[in-house]
Parts: C-alpha cells; structure tokens; sequence
C-alpha cells in the first residue's frame, strides 16, 4: 500500500500496470528520469519521482530555489501517452512554490505589474500581479485528476505549507518569513482571478501548496491519498473475510494519525471487523496509544538502542523477525 509518496506507482505496477518513464527537470532544473504507471487511459504519477526531497542531496535542499516544473512535464508526458484521468500522488516534495512551476509547464503565465512573465525562482512571485491562463494545455479541461495527499493542511497560516514543512527542506526560520508572504501573495491573485479563494481546502498546502494548484488552476479533486489508492487497487475487496491485516511505515507518529497508509488501511479493516497490527521502523508512544485507542497494536521493528543508519539497513531483516514474534 501507498498514501500518495514515494511507492505509489510500484503499488499499481505491482497489479498489471505498465511503467513508463520519462526526462523532467528535478527540482533544481537537473535533469532526472521520472517513472509513472499507465492503466488503460489512467496514469498513476508521483510528484516526488520529479520534485522530491529524495533527489537531493542534503546540501542542495532549499525550497526558494527548487520548483514542480518537472511535475507539470511528467503530466504532459502521462497526457501525450494517453491519459485522461490522473491519480497523482503528492507526497514527500522538495518544494514550496505553490505549484507555480508546475502550472507553468502546463501553460500557465503568471505575470509581474508590468506584465512581464516570471519565470524565476519561486521568491520572484512576490511580483505577481496577474494570471494569465489561456495557453493552458486544452486536454486538461477533459482530464479527471484526483489527488493523492497525505497531510490536510491549508497552504497559508500557522498550519499551512510553509510553517509546517520548510523547514524540513531546508529553509531558515528568515526564509520561512518570506516564502509565507510569497505563497499569500500568489493565493490572493489567483483569488481575484478566479472569484474564489481556495487557499484553505484541506490539503492546499500539501507537497509546498502543489494541492492548491490542482485544486484551483485544475479542477483537481483532493483526496486522502491511502484512500483514492485503497479504492483502485480492491483493499477491502481483500479484507473481507480476513482474519490479520498487517500494515506498517517507516515512523509511526502523531501525523500518521492524520491520513498516512497506517491509518487509512486500519480504518478499513476496522470497518470489516479485522484485527490489525502495524509495524513501524520508529513508534512513537502517543501515537501507539492513540492507535491501541482504536484496536490497532503499533509494534517498533528495530531493537531498543538501535542508531537510525542501522534501522533503515537492516529494515527487512528487523521487519521479519519483528512479524515472526508478533505472530507467535
């Protein structure tokens, strides 16, 4: 199973979908190979296989300079092989930039006062002043796009996109400051352009505010990611009549709690009277009590004391023996 982040086109792949690939720009402009899963006229994209924290290294991460203009050109490729309905899944981005790189590859113009393009880095957007929209790619228009988020937050605000999650990618408490006003500035446009401020739908703000573009520049509909995924890929179809559901994720903690793969398929199971057990590399003990709350027994994998670089090289090996004496 998947929430929308990285393993999301493997979970399709996995149950007779082809994969493709295709060259987008990375989040700093490199070039990068970005796979997707075609599925009759469904295409299954994660934004993270262009735009992802993953594809940088530790020095490189700085969401004033990293974009989703790849994510725009890994759509046009799923549209030139030819989708018309789009699962996107926006987990674990590397960005901040409302989605504005992303729209721009699609076709969208955001220009400054005197109606100048920009087209720069993501902090340029405090110059915008319009939104010009006609050269966006007419296909859209006949394209079901649902979105696969994993977190609810709006974009702006104490809980939105910048205040919550920059600074895990690696922005400075005074670039925070910034972003913040630049992501204001591109709601307020886009509301006066569109006569609607969408700014704070649950899940606006996920992947750096790329939920908001969907949701006001593309009709995009916004959905708990476990749940559009649980839904294509027959999960309860499977869980009736079970008797064990076992699920699990890297760090089991209070976010888990909102929306993450743990929580959405112990939900389900719940539904079909099934017991569940969830493994995780870290568990944190507010979280495991929450979830205990619920009938869903939260297992760590790794032993007590173990460092972090050993957990995740040893996952397997931990995961197997963890399972082994759960079920014993």
């Amino acid at each position: 199973m998947a929430d929308g982040g990285e393993g999301t086109v493997d979970t399709f792949v996995e149950r007779g979908a082809r994969r493709l690939s295709a060259r987008v720009s990375g989040p700093r402009g490199h070039p990068v190979a970005a796979a997707f899963a075609l599925q009759a006229d469904t295409a299954i994209l994660e934004m993270s296989s262009a735009s992802g924290l993953q594809l940088l290294e530790p020095s490189q991460r700085d969401p004033t300079r990293t974009t989703t203009f790849g994510t725009g050109e890994l759509i046009l490729a799923a549209l030139d092989s030819g989708a018309r309905r789009l699962i996107v899944g926006i987990g674990g981005s590397a960005t901040n930039d409302a989605g504005t790189g992303m729209l721009r590859a699609l076709g969208v113009r955001f220009l400054d006062g005197d109606g100048r393009a920009i087209a720069g880095d993501v902090l340029d957007y405090e110059r915008l002043a319009s939104i010009d929209r006609r050269n966006l790619d007419e296909r859209l228009q006949s394209t079901a796009i649902e979105v696969a988020c994993d977190v609810d937050n709006p974009l702006c605000g104490p809980t939105g996109a910048t205040r919550t999650f920059a600074a895990q990618k690696g922005a400075t408490p005074e670039q925070i400051e910034h972003l913040e006003r630049v992501l204001s500035r591109v709601a307020r446009v886009a509301a006066e352009a569109f006569g609607r401020d969408r700014s704070g739908v649950p899940g606006a703000g996920a992947a750096g505010g790329l939920g908001f573009a969907f949701d006001a520049f593309l009709g995009g509909r916004l959905e708990r990611g476990v749940d559009i995924i649980a839904r294509a890929c027959g999960l309860e179809t499977l869980l009736a009549g079970a008797a064990l559901c076992l699920t699990g994720e890297g760090k089991i903690d209070m976010q888990t709690l909102h929306g993450k793969t743990v929580d959405g398929v112990a939900r389900l199971a719940a539904a079909h009277g099934v017991r569940t057990i969830a493994f995780g590399g870290n568990v944190d003990g507010d979280a495991a009590a929450a979830f205990t709350a619920r009938g869903v027994e939260c297992l760590p994998i790794a032993p007590a004391g173990t460092p972090p670089e050993e957990s995740m090289r040893r996952a397997a090996e931990f995961l197997e023996r963890a399972a082994a004496g759960a079920l014993r």
